[in-house]
């Protein structure tokens, strides 16, 4: 089904879109992200971990960039769109979800809004960036990405179990204010890709198992 643009020019429908297989995989990650944020607010931070951002980076980083190259019919709008919805995307995964994460830890104390702030403008300054000059080359981003900090979430959180409430709360705090200052630096950092997904696919599995079952 297509639309006549009010220059004349035809214009798909937006609903064309939902058959797009990227499209389906970075909504299906916005589902975990939500999923996350969920578990996030009732204090089940284990399973927001587990449901939610890690599976969102697994669809994210292995699932619609890989299928969306791999689509030589697909067209230049389709990529366009696919890439404003998938960054989009990732400022709900990898800005809000962390943020909520954070102020559910902290136990919605005020003094954690500011750090949820950070979290979410930085997300917001480094997406809109990216939109607009992109990569330095085809391997090489600027600055660190933001499905990376939230890995490095899960894997810091695994030491929460080890540690009293404050003095993980605070390492936790200072661990999600160090990372924006990487994601905003101008400092080459390496895109993973490729047969990286293995390695992401096999993190994704044994976090799972850890937060899941032990």
């Amino acid at each position: 089904m297509i639309e006549q643009g009010s220059k004349g020019s035809i214009e798909p429908s937006m609903f064309s879109f939902l058959k797009d297989l990227p499209n389906i995989c970075s909504l299906a990650g916005l589902a975990c992200a939500l999923l996350g944020i969920y578990y996030a607010v009732l204090g089940n931070l284990k399973f927001a971990l587990i449901g939610g951002v890690i599976w969102a980076t697994l669809f994210d980083w292995g699932g619609d960039g890989i299928i969306a190259r791999k689509l030589k019919e697909r067209t230049k709008i389709q990529g366009d769109f696919g890439g404003q919805l998938d960054s989009l995307i990732d400022m709900v995964s990898f800005g809000v979800f962390p943020a909520i994460f954070l102020l559910s830890y902290g136990k919605f104390n005020p003094i954690f809004l500011p750090g949820a702030f950070i979290l979410i403008a930085v997300s917001g300054i480094r997406l809109s960036y990216f939109n607009i000059y992109g990569l330095i080359d085809k391997k090489t981003y600027k600055g660190l990405a933001l499905d990376n900090n939230v890995l490095i979430l899960a894997f810091v959180f695994l030491f929460e179990r080890w540690l009293p409430y404050t003095p993980f709360s605070i390492i936790l705090y200072i661990a999600l204010m160090i990372l924006p200052i990487f994601n905003l630096a101008s400092i080459p950092t390496y895109k993973f890709g490729g047969k990286w997904v293995y390695a992401l696919i096999g993190y994704v599995l044994g976090m799972t198992f850890i937060y899941g079952w032990l």
